[in-house]
């Protein structure tokens, strides 16, 4: 059961008297995201004072919006970037050991509709087991037709020669994030969300700390630091192009982008149209890309795409290509093709990937899918691009950097590799799959504390009852309707319009909970976007 003092770790006004004290921190990080949380989290592992400010909620952008995968990447192993693969299978195994409340194992078939297919992916996928060694998961086996039905019942049976069963991993991306910030904070950190970085202010031409504002009550606060590291993932050019202007530039030659977003869409249906707790896998449709259908706490995840966007909208709404792509290639391997009626909600997310400086161009299929960290003259860290799975090897690498340019001091890697998060269970204890409809599993060592709250009994809907949504308050740093039903329950993402019609009983818990305004109008708005399927 967690120490009942800890809701002092994310009770706000708390929060906001330790922001308002007069002290400098070793390490201030701008974004809550994957990579801001896993930076937060491993400087203040090492014994770093850490302080963290997302603009909105943690895990709003991006790292909400994932394919809910912790891969090694089979597409980046076809691309020939084993250097990539190998990091990232290391470290979903790291992940998986860390939360495995939050992230298990997922089997995966790859039909085969080409005699060719079977022999070529399944050899590919047989390398993808080597590198993995030790850390692997389960063996690839190649499956015969009858095989590949048992395992895949809805896949269109016409033309299947077979299949490859292979292993990855699975996890619930927004509560990673709020584990990540949770543990953080029981090693002394301070995150804050719904507290905005305005502006950078410096000392002897060198960055000395952030203002940032308290979005809630619009008070402005001084972050004295002596290391800043800009991860607001697609946004990070927002706070460097504020740096470089006040570094000599004068207009003329502004700071040059470094993120190039494309946009991944992901549609969500019933479970009956995949059937079982195994995912399907196309490595490359019609246009090259890669297709998944994913179970996930009770539903299917379609996705996802990969298609340039211009602005850095924080909603965005898919294009109807894509929609129809992800729709007409579904049918082209599930027994039952599901239509827009089917969708029970649609979200966006923006990749920060990496534009090449010497790069104009608008293919982001070609970009890097890695990590890349700058520091500008004046001393202020940026990091982007990466994904979920390789978190922890981007905050060692970050915290690296920042000792390599003397902006903090030198300490050992490694001090999360065997850190487990918040929440995780005793190693050998029996977890439920995420493939499963939601409820306590996500909520692991906690879930005795959960029930112990008021409301334990009284359901919502399947997998949220009324102590959860306290419990999130209390607990989980839960400002807002949105906050609760999108990503500490993942409702929003799973069933648009069931979330919009609990969004009233859930502000009124909230409330009751926090004294603040829990924007119920807001989120039932928001639920609507969910739903809107460009015709």
């Amino acid at each position: 059961m967690v120490n009942e003092t800890q809701p002092s770790l994310t009770h706000r006004p708390t929060l906001m008297a330790r922001l308002a004290e007069n002290r400098q921190y070793d390490l201030a990080v701008v974004g809550g995201g994957a990579t801001g949380l896993g930076v937060a989290l491993d400087a203040a592992a090492r014994g770093f004072s850490v302080v963290l400010v997302e603009s909105h909620d943690f895990a709003k952008g991006t790292s909400s919006r994932a394919t809910k995968l912790v891969h090694g990447g089979v597409r980046y192993l076809a691309q020939g970037n084993i250097a990539l693969v190998r990091e990232a299978l290391r470290e979903r195994t790291t992940l998986l050991d860390n939360a495995p409340h939050l992230a298990q194992p997922l089997p995966f078939i790859m039909p085969s509709y080409k005699w060719w297919e079977t022999p070529f992916y399944g050899i590919g996928l047989k390398m993808y087991d080597a590198l993995a060694g030790k850390a692997g998961l389960g063996r690839t086996e190649f499956l015969t037709r009858s095989e590949t039905l048992s395992l895949l019942p809805t896949a269109l049976p016409d033309g299947l020669r077979g299949g490859v069963k292979y292993w990855d991993g699975q996890f619930n991306d927004a509560r990673l994030a709020l584990a990540l910030a949770r543990t953080a904070a029981s090693r002394g950190a301070l995150l804050l969300n719904y507290c905005r970085a305005s502006d950078l202010h410096y000392q002897g031409g060198k960055v000395a700390g952030l203002v940032c504002e308290d979005t809630q009550s619009g008070q402005s606060y001084r972050i004295q630091a002596r290391c800043v590291v800009n991860a607001a993932g697609v946004w990070v050019d927002e706070l460097r192009q504020k740096d470089g202007a006040a570094n000599g530039g004068d207009g003329r030659r502004p700071t040059k982008p470094m993120v190039a977003p494309s946009q991944g869409v992901h549609m969500v249906v019933d479970r009956e149209f995949l059937g079982g707790d195994v995912a399907l896998m196309v490595p490359k449709t019609a246009d090259g890309r890669v297709l998944f259908a994913v179970p996930w706490l009770g539903k299917v995840i379609l996705g996802t795409t990969d298609t340039p966007r211009n602005d850095l909208a924080r909603e965005p709404l898919p294009f109807k290509e894509e929609v129809d792509f992800i729709l007409n290639e579904s049918a082209r391997y599930l027994r039952r093709a599901p239509t827009r009626a089917d969708v029970k909600s649609v979200w966006v997310g923006l990749r920060p990937l990496v534009k090449p400086q010497d790069d104009d161009g608008d293919d982001t299929k070609g970009l890097s899918r890695e990590h890349t960290v700058l520091v500008s003259r004046s001393g202020l860290v940026t990091v982007t691009g990466g994904k979920w799975t390789t978190y922890r090897a981007m905050a060692e690498d970050v915290l690296r950097r920042c000792a390599d340019k003397g902006l903090l001091e030198r300490r050992k890697d490694g001090v999360t590799t065997h850190l487990r998060l918040l929440g995780a269970p005793e190693k050998g204890a029996s977890v439920q799959s995420i493939c499963r409809p939601p409820g306590l599993h996500s909520y692991g060592n906690e879930q005795d504390w959960v029930m112990a709250l008021p409301g334990a009994q009284v359901t919502l809907c399947d997998g949220l009852t009324e102590a959860m949504v306290r419990f999130a308050a209390r607990c989980e740093y839960a400002v807002t309707v949105e906050d609760v039903l999108a990503r500490r329950s993942r409702l929003l993402f799973l069933d648009a319009r069931l979330a919009g019609a609990l969004a009233g009983r859930v502000g009124q818990i909230l409330l009751e909970e926090t004294d603040l305004d829990p924007d119920v109008d807001a989120f039932q708005a928001l639920a609507h976007h969910y739903l809107r399927l460009p015709a």
